[in-house]
């Protein structure tokens, strides 16, 4: 991490444990706003943003869908990170599928945390959703960048498609709610936890969400909340295209995979099909990332396995 601007000892996956062990995850730390009306700092305006992001992460994937689904591909560039995560963390490079950093010429994506706060003291993590024109990180929060892509470019925007309708705001902000908890950091919270409680915790909240979803699903919808793709859909998305391919091994979450729930399978493939998702995944770089690190294994020994044909892959 960087401590007061300085890059601090080797990266590792816990960045804080709770008083039984468990994983806790490290709060975001620049939270502006990108507006349509121009009422904050950042306005809307085409080709002055740009993301930052790592294929293997499932948050800067979050970013990346919205981007697709919202037509905003010509209007925020990006640039992608190597899938290994080395003793400075995230950095650019060669490796197939990612970028040199042709933008600010970083080496590392913790220089672009100093660039934007010299005293910056934290992770250096992705998505960043970089201002061209100031120099500066707007956002580092998914979250707030997957709402920000849906309705802060205004006519930029393929508004066609509204991620988090206001009929539905409700439903989606309870799905949420226990889905990030039980299950997107569900399984973080499996694969760090640094006691057997902590991890039986976290393995149990996983697949009681997973069954949840599965029961959620047998009245025949294609989506969480119906024929229509909205945030909910993105934010679950990203765990379960993940999950046979990382978390059910690496990270102990090894009750069923996801091709073992019907419904779940048939939603996994249903969101492959939506126009722009499947460019968002890149399966090499989630194995290759998620083994590179060592406190899960130390060998380095990326699997072979597990068959991803019948999803296109």
């Amino acid at each position: 991490m960087l401590v007061s601007g300085k890059w601090s000892a080797e990266w590792h996956p816990v960045q804080a444990t709770d008083k039984q062990g468990g994983f806790v995850r490290q709060t975001s730390s620049f939270r502006h706003w990108i507006s349509s009306d121009g009422s904050t700092a950042f306005p809307a305006e085409p080709d002055r943003y740009h993301l930052y992001v790592a294929l293997i992460c499932p948050w800067a994937s979050r970013a990346l869908i919205a981007r697709r689904l919202k037509g905003l591909a010509s209007v925020i560039s990006v640039s992608v990170v190597e899938p290994q995560l080395g003793e400075q963390g995230w950095r650019f490079g060669d490796f197939p599928g990612a970028d040199r950093d042709t933008l600010n010429g970083a080496r590392y994506l913790h220089e672009l945390y100093t660039r934007a706060d010299a005293d910056f003291t934290g992770r250096a993590t992705v998505p960043v959703l970089w201002d061209k024109q100031t120099q500066t990180i707007v956002n580092n929060e998914s979250a707030d960048i997957l709402r920000m892509l849906n309705s802060g470019f205004g006519d930029l925007a393929d508004n066609r498609i509204d991620l988090f309708p206001a009929a539905q705001r409700d439903e989606i902000e309870a799905l949420n709610e226990t889905i990030y908890p039980r299950l997107n950091n569900g399984v973080y919270r499996a694969g760090f936890a640094t006691t057997q409680i902590s991890y039986q915790q976290a393995y149990s909240d996983v697949f009681a969400q997973l069954n949840e979803l599965e029961a959620r699903l047998a009245d025949g919808r294609t989506f969480l909340l119906g024929e229509r793709v909205t945030e909910a859909d993105i934010r679950l998305f990203v765990t379960l295209i993940r999950f046979d391919v990382a978390y059910y091994g690496l990270f102990k979450c090894n009750q069923r995979q996801v091709r073992d729930y019907p419904l779940l399978n048939r939603y996994l493939k249903s969101m492959l099909s939506v126009s722009g998702v499947r460019e968002t995944v890149n399966v090499e770089h989630i194995k290759q990332g998620y083994y590179s690190i060592k406190a899960l294994n130390p060998n380095g020994i990326v699997p072979a396995g597990p068959d991803m044909s019948e999803y296109g892959f």
